[in-house]
């Protein structure tokens, strides 16, 4: 399995957005979606805010596959589901990145369809 490297992991967890791409049905990239992303140690989480029933995200579940593009990495990605245990700590390295914004904002990507909705970017050779 491949790894993030410590300069993609810094650059990509300083970013303020990301741009997200799963694959469509005949193997080409959906158009990139602008969301948020975190680091928790060597892994990399992302939300749909809109849960489970997103394009992107249903994209991601079925194909499992796409891309990334954040803090100047543009890398293909794997999707994997987030240790639901996780959640808690998730919820506060979002809270903790993205106080800037108005809270009601932030409580979209920790609410309990977000939760549900969580995904680890694992990176591909």
């Amino acid at each position: 399995m491949t790894a993030w490297t410590n300069d993609e992991l810094d650059r990509i967890a300083a970013a303020e957005e990301l741009q997200i791409a799963s694959l469509r049905g005949d193997g080409e990239l959906r158009r990139p979606v602008t969301i948020w992303v975190v680091r928790l140690g060597d892994d990399l989480y992302v939300r749909a805010v809109n849960g489970r029933d997103g394009a992107w995200f249903r994209g991601a579940q079925e194909r499992g596959r796409g891309r990334i593009q954040a803090g100047g990495v543009d890398k293909g990605v794997t999707f994997a589901d987030a240790d639901q245990e996780l959640n808690d700590r998730i919820d506060a390295a979002y809270r903790a990145k993205y106080r800037h914004y108005p809270e009601s904002i932030v409580d979209s990507v920790v609410s309990g369809q977000a939760r549900a909705a969580t995904l680890r970017l694992v990176p591909r050779s």
